[in-house]
């Protein structure tokens, strides 16, 4: 556990369990279902001091004001979309090669 004090204001990440396994639908997959529905947000921290682990309340970007427990003081993001698909790299070229045609 990280023992840094993060001050209130700081941009954070928070995680929050949904459902728990038995909490979730019977009309999902069965690995779907076994496993909880899980939420990670980010937000500004609205305690005045918090230590990664702590349950906090955050004010996201939007205003919402949601709990959870504190994960990770400034995140960043980590997601991506793949790797380029050559079809779809090459669709702009060839919309704007369609819009010069017809003019």
């Amino acid at each position: 556990m990280n023992a840094e004090t993060i001050g209130r204001n700081t941009w954070v990440q928070i995680h929050t369990i949904l459902l728990l396994p038995e909490e979730r639908s019977s009309k999902i997959p069965d690995n779907t279902r076994a496993v909880p529905l899980e939420s990670w947000v980010h937000g500004f921290l609205l305690n005045d001091s918090a230590h990664v682990g702590d349950e906090v309340e955050i004010e996201t970007a939007i205003g919402r004001v949601v709990s959870g427990r504190l994960c990770d003081s400034c995140p960043g993001y980590t997601h991506t979309y793949g790797p380029t698909l050559p079809e779809l790299a090459e669709i702009g070229r060839q919309l704007r090669s369609l819009r010069n045609a017809l003019q």
